[in-house]
C-alpha cells in the first residue's frame, strides 16, 4: 500500500467529519488534507487506545521524531512520508505539528484541566493548530483567517468535548475545568454517573453557549476576500454546528440521547453549504452579497 492509500484508508474508517470537507477539493490539496487528518488519527489513536502511559509516550516520542525526520527529508512512516509529499506543495510548520503531539500529551499524563486558560490551550493545540494547518492547504490572503482558523478549532472542539463526555469519562478525562465545575457545584460522581441536575445542565449549557460564540466570532472573523478558499472550513463548520445543534435538542443529555450524524446526513450538509457558498460567489462577483450561513 502506497503512503497515499495508507493515509485515505485512514481518514475513510475513522468516518470522521472532516472527510466531508475535503470532497470537494482539488485532487493535490485533497491528498494534502489526508496526510494531515491521518497524523492526527495516528496520534489520536495513542493517546486513546493505549492504556499504559510509559508505552504511549514512547509512541508520541517516536512521532516526534518522525515529525522532524519528515521536514529533514528523512521520513519513515506512511504517514509522515505523505506529510513530506506534503511539505512540498504547502508552506507546513513544523512546529505546529509538535503542538498537537504537546496536546496528546496532556491526555496521556492525564494532566487535570483546573483553569478556563488550561482548556483553552488544550483546544488550541489539538484543534486550533489543525485549522492553522488546514487553511495553508486551503489557502488564504489575509492574516485575519488565522484568527478565524483558531477560533473555529476551539468551537469545534468544545462541542465534541459536549458531545464526547461519557466516553471521555470512561478513560477517565473530564475536560470540562475544575474551577468552572466548582462554581457550578457540579461533582465529577455527576459528570461519571451522568446524573443530570439543573446544576450539570447549567454548567454544559455554559460552555454550549460558548461553543456557539465562537462559532459566531469565526464566522464574523472570516475575511471576504478567503471566503471562497476557505470554503471547507465552512463546511465543517456547519456539520460540527449541527451538532451542537443536537446537543442543544436533547438539552446537553448525551447519556441518555447520544449526537451522532448519519454519513449520509453529514453528506447532505456539505453539499447545501457548498452550493450555498457558490451561490454566495456568483452573487459576490455580480457586486451582491450572501451572509456568511452555518447551515444545519
Amino acid at each position: 500500500m502506497t503512503p497515499e492509500a495508507y493515509c485515505e484508508e485512514k481518514t475513510r474508517a475513522s468516518g470522521s467529519s472532516f472527510y466531508y470537507a475535503f470532497v470537494f477539493l482539488s485532487p493535490l490539496k485533497k491528498r494534502a488534507m489526508m496526510a494531515l487528518y491521518a497524523f492526527c488519527r495516528e496520534v489520536d489513536d495513542v493517546a486513546d487506545e493505549i492504556k499504559d502511559k510509559d508505552i504511549a509516550m514512547k509512541q508520541i516520542a517516536f512521532w516526534q521524531q518522525e515529525i522532524t525526520a519528515a521536514f529533514q527529508g528523512k521520513a519513515q512512516h506512511p504517514v509522515t512520508q505523505e506529510l513530506m509529499w506534503s511539505c512540498q506543495h504547502f508552506q507546513f510548520s513544523e512546529e505546529l505539528f509538535h503542538e498537537i503531539l504537546d496536546g496528546m500529551i496532556m491526555d496521556i499524563s492525564g494532566k487535570v484541566i483546573v483553569k478556563p486558560s488550561d482548556l483553552h490551550l488544550y483546544c488550541y493545540r489539538v484543534a486550533g493548530v489543525v485549522g492553522l494547518l488546514s487553511i495553508e492547504v486551503f489557502g488564504y490572503q489575509q492574516r485575519k483567517s488565522r484568527d478565524f482558523a483558531t477560533t473555529l478549532g476551539e468551537a469545534m472542539q468544545l462541542t465534541n468535548i459536549l458531545r464526547d463526555v461519557p466516553e471521555d469519562v470512561r478513560i477517565n478525562r473530564i475536560y470540562l475545568p475544575q474551577a468552572v465545575r466548582a462554581e457550578y457545584r457540579v461533582t465529577d460522581q455527576d459528570i461519571k454517573s451522568g446524573n443530570m441536575t439543573p446544576q450539570l445542565h447549567a454548567l454544559l449549557k455554559h460552555y454550549a453557549d460558548q461553543s456557539e460564540q465562537l462559532f459566531m466570532k469565526a464566522i464574523e472573523t472570516l475575511p471576504d476576500e478567503d471566503r471562497a478558499s476557505l470554503r471547507p472550513s465552512i463546511i465543517m463548520a456547519s456539520i460540527y454546528y449541527t451538532h451542537l445543534q443536537r446537543l442543544k435538542k436533547h438539552h446537553f443529555d448525551v447519556w441518555q440521547h447520544p449526537v451522532r450524524l448519519l454519513p449520509l446526513h453529514k453528506l447532505w450538509i456539505a453539499w447545501r453549504c457548498w452550493r450555498y457558498e457558490k451561490k454566495a460567489e456568483r452573487m459576490g462577483a455580480t457586486g451582491h452579497s450572501l451572509p456568511v450561513r452555518l447551515l444545519f
